[in-house]
């Protein structure tokens, strides 16, 4: 359900806000004036926004800045003149004031279709056509702690700070980092759950909706599917289960970042026993469904050498082109003078990588994040690493930045009619 605010004449709030609250939304602002929307959207970060059509409580201004937060706008229009305002202005979701709250109540759940800057106008993306957008993206990385939970985190905060719906999987069979991280509860596994109801074919936008954990944030709120605390529930993470787990997500998300476990390796197969469970399965399954995989190695003369012994491991399972080598924690004080030339010379030599992305060693601002259970951007906006971070996503992950600019304002009420649903 959805988080509200609302500016509405007190006739029309009284008349709907008891059903609103019965369909289980959270009221977090009942406001009367178009300022009171502007100054609330930063402090309560609702998920939507219903409003007066009329000068008092709804302009261009508000329309904008719903956009630029990827907060859903409502405007109920009383009369012929105020919808027509409301749609010159470029707002696509108009309701009459008089409707019956099952219809406020549909929009919110659904809702016709309003054009998208990823599709053509009137019609919603198809995700398997994104030729231009890296839909999943797993973050792998060797054994030894190189970052992967931190790059994953900061990816999905960055994603959805661009205006995109996202979700964070962990999916590390290995005992997941991403609850801790961000402080939420970790008791019942997230993504095990989409698992086992994928297994049956009960994995639907409802069940995603109920077993996901919301990590909110004003500007870039997403998604979150917690992990595996501990060993005993791996089997659970069959490579079909997996598969079918992500080809939901996907349907449902425009980005679903995946942070998967360290080995590349297949015991099972290697003790001849080809029906035993595999518990590096998930792992396979997400580089295989990725459209993009993040290697992540340590800079420094150990993070280097597992980095580049790992990553020939794993151009045997994914192709070369869809691998982004990213090496974190770049610093003098393990590398020597020039640290970022000679990661980049090594790379080079050894592995043939002449494009990797370098993340520059920002201690303070990762500790500050983890204190705080936040993300890069939450907790140090003004970081290097966060910087690089986005960098990144801008320059490999998001369109080019004219198919970005596209429809902008229909996006945002898309993307915050998606989450509603």
């Amino acid at each position: 359900m959805a988080r509200l605010a609302l500016a509405l004449d007190p006739s029309v709030e009284d008349r709907i806000l008891a059903d609103l609250v019965e369909a289980g939304h959270t009221i977090v602002a009942r406001v009367v004036g178009r300022r009171d929307v502007l100054d609330c959207l930063d402090v309560l970060g609702p998920d939507v926004v219903v409003v007066g059509a009329g000068a008092a409580t709804f302009d261009a201004e508000l329309l904008a800045a719903c956009d630029e937060r990827g907060i859903r706008l409502i405007a109920l229009a009383s009369t012929d003149r105020e919808r027509a305002e409301a749609e010159r202005v470029g707002l696509h979701e108009v309701l009459d004031a008089h409707a019956d709250p099952a219809e406020l109540e549909a929009l919110l759940q659904g809702g016709p279709p309003v054009p998208s800057r990823l599709g053509d106008a009137g019609v919603e993306p198809d995700p398997s056509r994104r030729a231009d957008v890296a839909g999943i993206v797993a973050v792998w990385g060797p054994a030894g702690a190189p970052g992967r939970t931190t790059t994953a985190v900061g990816l999905a905060a960055e994603l959805a700070a661009a205006g995109h719906l996202v979700a964070l999987v962990d999916a590390d069979p290995y005992g997941g980092a991403i609850a801790p991280t961000l402080g939420l509860l970790d008791e019942a596994p997230g993504f095990a759950s989409a698992c086992r109801l994928a297994g049956s074919g009960a994995l639907d936008r409802v069940e995603l909706e109920r077993i996901a954990q919301r990590y909110s944030s004003p500007r870039a709120s997403f998604d979150v599917f917690t992990g595996l605390v501990g060993p005993s529930r791996w089997p659970e993470l069959s490579q079909e289960r997996v598969t079918e787990a992500l080809r939901v997500m996907r349907a449902r998300f425009e980005f679903v970042v995946v942070d998967v476990g360290f080995s590349l390796e297949r015991d099972e197969e290697l003790t001849s026993d080809p029906f035993a469970p595999r518990r590096n399965a998930a792992t396979f399954a997400a580089l295989g469904a990725a459209d993009r995989v993040v290697a992540v190695g340590l800079a420094d003369p150990v993070g280097l050498s597992r980095l580049l012994r790992g990553h020939a491991e794993l151009v045997e399972h994914v192709d070369p082109d869809r691998i982004d080598v990213v090496v974190n924690r770049v610093r003098t004080s393990a590398l020597g003078i020039d640290a970022h030339a000679q990661v980049r010379q090594t790379l080079r030599r050894f592995a043939g990588l002449a494009d990797a992305v370098l993340l520059p060693h920002d201690g303070r601002a990762a500790d500050a994040a983890i204190l705080t259970a936040r993300t890069l951007r939450d907790a140090a906006p003004r970081s290097p690493l966060r910087a690089a971070l986005r960098a990144y996503v801008d320059e490999r992950l998001l369109p080019p930045p004219v198919e970005r600019g596209r429809g902008r304002a229909a996006f945002g009420a898309l993307r915050r009619r998606t989450a509603a649903a």
